[in-house]
């Protein structure tokens, strides 16, 4: 079970220009967030990339759930 997105997701300038990737790959945050927008299950993703793992894919929904309730949205005057 997954305890921490930080086990899973990494950020360095040097992969993809410092997005947030899988650790020790190039796929991307935002590259799975994709693939399950469009309707892509985690076994398709998995069947794609067998490098992945389940808790990779939920490591990334946890970063982004993380990512947006850090958000803050500021009323224009």
């Amino acid at each position: 079970m997954l305890r921490d997105w930080r086990e899973r997701i990494v950020v360095d300038p040097k992969v993809l220009v410092g997005k947030p990737v899988i650790r020790g790959t190039r796929l991307s945050v935002e590259f799975i967030l994709d693939l399950l927008a469009n309707d892509w299950t985690i076994e398709q993703i998995q069947n794609e990339y067998p490098q992945l793992e389940r808790e990779d894919i939920m490591a990334v929904l946890k970063y982004t759930a993380e990512m947006v309730k850090e958000e803050k949205i500021y009323p224009l005057p």
